[in-house]
Protein backbone atom coordinates (compact mmCIF):
# COMPACT_ATOMS: atom_id res chain seq x y z
CA UNK A 1 0.00 0.00 0.00
CA UNK A 2 1.27 3.44 -1.08
CA UNK A 3 2.09 5.83 1.92
CA UNK A 4 2.20 9.39 1.28
CA UNK A 5 4.45 11.93 3.77
CA UNK A 6 5.32 15.90 4.00
CA UNK A 7 8.43 16.50 2.28
CA UNK A 8 8.39 20.58 3.42
CA UNK A 9 9.80 22.19 6.43
CA UNK A 10 12.05 21.02 9.16
CA UNK A 11 10.70 17.61 10.38
CA UNK A 12 11.74 15.41 7.24
CA UNK A 13 13.41 12.29 8.58
CA UNK A 14 10.36 10.11 8.31
CA UNK A 15 10.25 10.79 4.48
CA UNK A 16 13.77 10.58 3.70
CA UNK A 17 13.48 7.44 5.75
CA UNK A 18 10.64 5.75 3.77
CA UNK A 19 11.93 7.28 0.76
CA UNK A 20 15.45 5.63 1.19
CA UNK A 21 13.66 2.29 2.31
CA UNK A 22 11.64 2.12 -0.71
CA UNK A 23 14.43 2.56 -3.37
CA UNK A 24 16.51 -0.04 -1.45
CA UNK A 25 13.70 -2.06 -2.02
CA UNK A 26 13.40 -1.39 -5.61
CA UNK A 27 10.30 -0.01 -5.59
CA UNK A 28 9.02 3.62 -6.97
CA UNK A 29 9.04 6.96 -5.56
CA UNK A 30 7.52 10.16 -6.57
CA UNK A 31 9.38 13.26 -5.62
CA UNK A 32 8.94 16.95 -6.25
CA UNK A 33 12.21 18.66 -8.38
CA UNK A 34 12.34 22.24 -9.79
CA UNK A 35 10.28 21.56 -12.39
CA UNK A 36 7.49 18.93 -12.06
CA UNK A 37 6.82 16.22 -10.22
CA UNK A 38 9.06 12.84 -11.01
CA UNK A 39 8.91 9.20 -10.45
CA UNK A 40 12.20 7.19 -9.19
CA UNK A 41 13.64 4.14 -9.14
CA UNK A 42 17.20 2.99 -8.39
CA UNK A 43 19.05 3.48 -11.54
CA UNK A 44 21.42 0.49 -11.03
CA UNK A 45 18.17 -2.19 -10.25
CA UNK A 46 17.09 -2.84 -13.83
CA UNK A 47 14.18 -4.34 -12.41
CA UNK A 48 13.37 -1.16 -10.47
CA UNK A 49 14.01 0.40 -13.68
CA UNK A 50 11.51 -1.78 -15.66
CA UNK A 51 8.43 -1.15 -12.75
CA UNK A 52 9.20 2.59 -13.36
CA UNK A 53 8.51 2.53 -17.31
CA UNK A 54 5.92 -0.11 -17.12
CA UNK A 55 3.97 2.45 -14.00
CA UNK A 56 3.89 5.08 -16.50
CA UNK A 57 2.96 2.39 -19.46
CA UNK A 58 6.04 3.50 -21.87
CA UNK A 59 8.93 0.98 -23.12
CA UNK A 60 12.46 1.11 -23.39
CA UNK A 61 12.92 2.79 -26.11
CA UNK A 62 12.49 6.14 -23.93
CA UNK A 63 14.89 5.48 -21.05
CA UNK A 64 13.84 7.83 -18.31
CA UNK A 65 17.18 10.65 -17.43
CA UNK A 66 19.24 10.19 -14.23
CA UNK A 67 19.17 12.49 -11.68
CA UNK A 68 21.96 13.37 -9.48
CA UNK A 69 22.77 15.52 -6.32
CA UNK A 70 25.98 17.32 -7.35
CA UNK A 71 27.37 18.29 -10.56
CA UNK A 72 30.90 16.50 -9.21
CA UNK A 73 28.70 13.27 -10.20
CA UNK A 74 29.21 14.15 -13.90
CA UNK A 75 32.69 12.49 -14.28
CA UNK A 76 30.79 9.16 -12.16
CA UNK A 77 28.53 8.30 -15.14
CA UNK A 78 29.81 9.92 -17.83
CA UNK A 79 32.68 10.05 -19.91
CA UNK A 80 34.35 12.12 -22.70
CA UNK A 81 32.26 15.12 -21.68
CA UNK A 82 33.88 18.04 -23.71
CA UNK A 83 34.55 21.23 -21.78
CA UNK A 84 31.26 23.31 -23.61
CA UNK A 85 29.65 20.45 -21.67
CA UNK A 86 31.42 21.58 -18.25
CA UNK A 87 30.49 24.98 -19.04
CA UNK A 88 26.69 24.39 -19.22
CA UNK A 89 26.49 21.96 -15.95
CA UNK A 90 28.64 24.70 -14.23
CA UNK A 91 26.10 27.57 -15.25
CA UNK A 92 22.99 25.58 -14.83
CA UNK A 93 23.26 22.92 -12.76
CA UNK A 94 21.82 22.92 -10.43
CA UNK A 95 18.86 24.05 -12.66
CA UNK A 96 16.68 23.29 -15.12
CA UNK A 97 19.16 21.65 -17.95
CA UNK A 98 19.13 17.72 -18.61
CA UNK A 99 22.62 17.11 -20.64
CA UNK A 100 22.83 14.22 -23.05
CA UNK A 101 26.33 12.47 -22.62
CA UNK A 102 27.88 9.42 -23.63
CA UNK A 103 27.68 7.25 -20.07
CA UNK A 104 30.85 5.29 -18.71
CA UNK A 105 30.81 1.89 -20.11
CA UNK A 106 31.84 0.14 -16.96
CA UNK A 107 28.57 1.15 -15.38
CA UNK A 108 26.41 -1.83 -14.02
CA UNK A 109 23.24 -0.45 -14.80
CA UNK A 110 19.96 -1.03 -17.79
CA UNK A 111 18.05 2.15 -17.85
CA UNK A 112 16.66 0.98 -21.84
CA UNK A 113 17.62 1.60 -25.26
CA UNK A 114 20.20 4.26 -24.58
CA UNK A 115 23.11 3.41 -27.35
CA UNK A 116 25.70 4.28 -25.22
CA UNK A 117 24.51 7.42 -23.62
CA UNK A 118 23.35 8.94 -20.34
CA UNK A 119 21.16 11.86 -19.57
CA UNK A 120 21.94 14.04 -16.56
CA UNK A 121 20.43 16.53 -14.71
CA UNK A 122 20.89 18.14 -11.25
CA UNK A 123 17.54 19.23 -10.19
CA UNK A 124 17.35 22.45 -8.26
CA UNK A 125 15.65 21.65 -5.24
CA UNK A 126 17.36 21.16 -2.29
CA UNK A 127 15.24 18.32 -0.43
CA UNK A 128 15.46 16.09 -3.60
CA UNK A 129 19.35 16.48 -3.93
CA UNK A 130 19.64 15.52 -0.43
CA UNK A 131 17.83 12.58 -0.95
CA UNK A 132 19.94 12.01 -4.30
CA UNK A 133 22.67 11.90 -1.74
CA UNK A 134 21.29 9.29 0.73
CA UNK A 135 20.32 7.29 -2.60
CA UNK A 136 22.88 7.31 -5.11
CA UNK A 137 21.66 8.47 -8.87
CA UNK A 138 17.52 7.83 -9.79
CA UNK A 139 16.36 7.48 -12.84
CA UNK A 140 13.32 9.31 -12.81
CA UNK A 141 10.90 10.38 -15.27
CA UNK A 142 7.78 12.64 -15.18
CA UNK A 143 4.87 11.63 -12.63
CA UNK A 144 2.85 10.65 -15.07
CA UNK A 145 0.73 8.27 -17.09
CA UNK A 146 2.38 8.46 -20.93
CA UNK A 147 0.10 10.53 -23.06
CA UNK A 148 -0.80 12.72 -19.54
CA UNK A 149 0.14 15.99 -18.76
CA UNK A 150 2.79 15.76 -15.73
CA UNK A 151 1.74 16.17 -11.62
CA UNK A 152 2.37 19.57 -10.94
CA UNK A 153 1.32 17.99 -7.11
CA UNK A 154 1.64 15.01 -5.35
CA UNK A 155 -2.17 14.29 -5.86
CA UNK A 156 -2.11 14.45 -9.26
CA UNK A 157 0.77 12.10 -9.54
CA UNK A 158 -1.06 9.66 -7.29
CA UNK A 159 -4.39 9.73 -8.83
CA UNK A 160 -2.28 8.37 -12.15
CA UNK A 161 0.02 6.30 -10.67
CA UNK A 162 -1.90 4.58 -7.55
CA UNK A 163 -0.68 1.65 -6.12
CA UNK A 164 2.51 1.52 -8.37
CA UNK A 165 4.55 3.89 -6.19
CA UNK A 166 5.34 2.84 -2.80
CA UNK A 167 6.39 6.34 -1.31
CA UNK A 168 4.59 9.75 -1.98
CA UNK A 169 6.59 13.15 -1.02
CA UNK A 170 4.61 15.69 -0.87
CA UNK A 171 6.59 18.58 -1.27
CA UNK A 172 3.81 21.21 -2.42
CA UNK A 173 2.30 22.72 -6.02
CA UNK A 174 5.94 22.63 -7.93
CA UNK A 175 7.33 26.10 -8.58
CA UNK A 176 8.51 26.13 -11.87
CA UNK A 177 5.96 23.74 -14.14
CA UNK A 178 7.87 23.77 -17.30
CA UNK A 179 10.46 20.93 -18.52
CA UNK A 180 13.70 21.47 -18.41
CA UNK A 181 16.09 21.80 -21.28
CA UNK A 182 18.11 19.39 -23.15
CA UNK A 183 21.19 19.48 -24.75
CA UNK A 184 23.01 16.62 -26.70
CA UNK A 185 26.69 17.47 -25.97
CA UNK A 186 28.08 13.96 -27.52
CA UNK A 187 28.81 15.27 -30.84
CA UNK A 188 31.26 17.70 -32.11
CA UNK A 189 29.27 20.96 -30.71
CA UNK A 190 26.29 21.23 -28.00
CA UNK A 191 22.83 20.47 -29.76
CA UNK A 192 19.46 21.47 -28.48
CA UNK A 193 17.26 18.41 -28.16
CA UNK A 194 14.58 20.45 -26.45
CA UNK A 195 13.98 23.98 -25.39
CA UNK A 196 12.65 24.18 -21.96
CA UNK A 197 13.36 26.46 -19.11
CA UNK A 198 16.30 27.42 -20.48
CA UNK A 199 16.32 29.68 -23.42
CA UNK A 200 18.64 29.24 -26.78
CA UNK A 201 19.72 32.62 -25.54
CA UNK A 202 20.81 31.35 -22.37
CA UNK A 203 22.79 28.77 -23.22
CA UNK A 204 24.59 30.95 -26.23
CA UNK A 205 25.46 33.02 -23.50
CA UNK A 206 27.59 30.41 -21.65
CA UNK A 207 28.77 28.36 -25.16
CA UNK A 208 27.85 30.39 -28.28
CA UNK A 209 28.47 27.36 -30.12
CA UNK A 210 25.49 25.54 -28.93
CA UNK A 211 23.34 25.26 -32.27
CA UNK A 212 19.31 23.47 -32.65
CA UNK A 213 17.33 22.55 -35.03
CA UNK A 214 14.62 24.28 -37.17
CA UNK A 215 13.09 26.94 -35.54
CA UNK A 216 15.22 28.82 -33.18
CA UNK A 217 11.77 30.06 -31.31
CA UNK A 218 10.61 28.16 -28.19
CA UNK A 219 7.99 25.30 -29.31
CA UNK A 220 4.93 24.72 -27.70
CA UNK A 221 5.54 22.12 -24.90
CA UNK A 222 5.88 18.82 -26.01
CA UNK A 223 3.31 16.08 -25.04
CA UNK A 224 2.67 11.97 -25.66
CA UNK A 225 -0.69 13.02 -27.11
CA UNK A 226 -0.89 12.66 -30.55
CA UNK A 227 -1.71 15.84 -32.52
CA UNK A 228 -5.18 16.69 -33.68
CA UNK A 229 -6.99 19.07 -36.00
CA UNK A 230 -9.53 19.74 -32.94
CA UNK A 231 -9.24 22.89 -31.48
CA UNK A 232 -8.35 23.50 -28.02
CA UNK A 233 -9.48 24.34 -25.15
CA UNK A 234 -7.03 24.45 -22.35
CA UNK A 235 -3.25 24.56 -22.31
CA UNK A 236 -1.70 21.24 -21.16
CA UNK A 237 0.47 21.25 -18.46
CA UNK A 238 4.58 20.88 -19.38
CA UNK A 239 5.96 17.86 -18.71
CA UNK A 240 9.63 16.98 -17.67
CA UNK A 241 10.56 13.85 -19.38
CA UNK A 242 13.44 14.18 -21.67
CA UNK A 243 13.34 12.16 -25.29
CA UNK A 244 15.72 9.21 -25.55
CA UNK A 245 18.99 10.74 -26.23
CA UNK A 246 18.95 7.23 -29.01
CA UNK A 247 15.76 8.60 -30.47
CA UNK A 248 15.90 12.56 -30.06
CA UNK A 249 15.37 12.86 -33.68
CA UNK A 250 11.91 11.57 -33.43
CA UNK A 251 8.58 13.14 -32.48
CA UNK A 252 8.01 11.20 -29.14
CA UNK A 253 8.12 14.00 -26.75
CA UNK A 254 6.65 12.86 -23.53
CA UNK A 255 7.94 14.99 -20.24
CA UNK A 256 11.26 15.64 -20.18
CA UNK A 257 11.33 14.43 -23.72
CA UNK A 258 14.27 12.25 -23.67
CA UNK A 259 15.72 12.53 -21.24
CA UNK A 260 14.87 14.63 -15.57
CA UNK A 261 13.52 15.28 -14.84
Amino acid sequence: MSERFDFTGDELAPAYRAAVDAIEAGDLVVLPTDTVYGIAADAFKADAVQRLLDAKGRGRDMPPPVLISVAESLDALATDVPDSGRKLAQEFWPGPLTLICHAQTSLMWDLGETQGTVALRVPDHENTRELLSRTGPLAVSSANKSGQPAALDVYDAEEQLAESVAVYLDGGQVSGGEPSTIVDITGETPRVVRVGALSLEQLRAVVPEVSTEGDETKPDEPTDEPKTDEPKTDEPKPTDEPVAASNEGDEKSDPDARPAD
